[in-house]
């Protein structure tokens, strides 16, 4: 039985981690925030961004996690392709949760159908990244601790559905935000305590490419994508102040026009 070592670079992946998560969710509901009070080709593009922001940030928050991953006695490969597939299924079920609950007038039944589909798309990226490991030896999981890993996931997404359809303040978001990183994180650690590794010693190469090799860079690139988007939401002008900017502009225009048409 090997050893396994979930923060092999000390606390640095496990913090780093929850903040990738947490820096997710806040960006996610904000976007979600604004696309409920924008409509047409506008709310599709919030609910677009709400949707990559929450999934990249958990992909990252995952992977980010396991640079810190490590078994005795095999080295670790991933599967480039089952890697790249689990971000996609991040992004796509995070999508499919964000649109139900943006675009539903049933609000409860969006709220339930689209946590629901969430956590579990959720669970699928975990497993999904789990199962492009590579190593000498079989991996097992604990059922239990799977379930549950699972019913975290779900419980999570539906908390951040909801929180994106009753929460608009900034300091409210930030603490949801808080909340949905503990969450989601608490999800891959269990999921990561429900595994256990058989090692069979060999000296033959392992398939696929090491987490510095590809899973680092990619993880720096979609953060450095949660970080500009972060910097374009907090820029943007909110429903509310484009609306004051246009109020406060017709006064004006109308003095204007009643100047005009004296002088005339």
């Amino acid at each position: 039985m090997g050893h396994l070592d979930h923060a092999a670079f000390g606390w640095l992946t496990p913090v780093l981690s929850y903040v990738m998560a947490c820096l997710g969710a806040a960006l996610g509901l904000r976007c979600t925030v604004r696309a409920l009070g924008a409509t047409g080709r506008s709310r599709r593009n919030w609910l677009i961004t709400a949707a990559s922001a929450i999934g990249t940030g958990i992909w990252t928050m995952h992977f980010v996690a396991m640079l810190g991953f490590g078994v005795s006695g095999t080295d670790i490969r991933y599967d480039v392709p089952l890697t790249v597939l689990s971000l996609l299924v991040a992004m796509i079920v995070v999508c499919a949760g964000v649109f139900a609950v943006g675009y539903s007038r049933d609000r409860t039944r969006a709220l339930l159908i689209g946590g629901l589909t969430t956590g579990l798309g959720v669970a699928s990226m975990h497993y999904l990244g789990m199962a492009a490991v590579r190593l000498h030896g079989d991996v097992t999981y604990d059922p239990t601790l799977v379930g549950l890993s699972v019913l975290i996931a779900v419980v999570a997404a539906t908390a951040a559905l909801w929180a994106a359809l009753n929460i608009k303040s900034p300091i409210a978001v930030t603490v949801a935000s808080v909340v949905m990183g503990a969450a989601v994180s608490s999800m891959h650690y269990t999921g990561m305590f429900a595994v256990s590794v058989q090692v069979t010693p060999s000296g033959a190469a392992l398939p696929g490419a090491t987490a510095m090799q590809f899973i680092f860079p990619l993880a720096v690139g979609l953060g450095s994508y949660l970080f500009l988007t972060s910097a374009f939401v907090a820029l943007s002008p909110t429903t509310g102040e484009r609306e004051a900017s246009a109020s406060a502009q017709q006064p004006v225009e109308s003095v204007a026009g009643r100047r005009q048409a004296r002088t005339v």
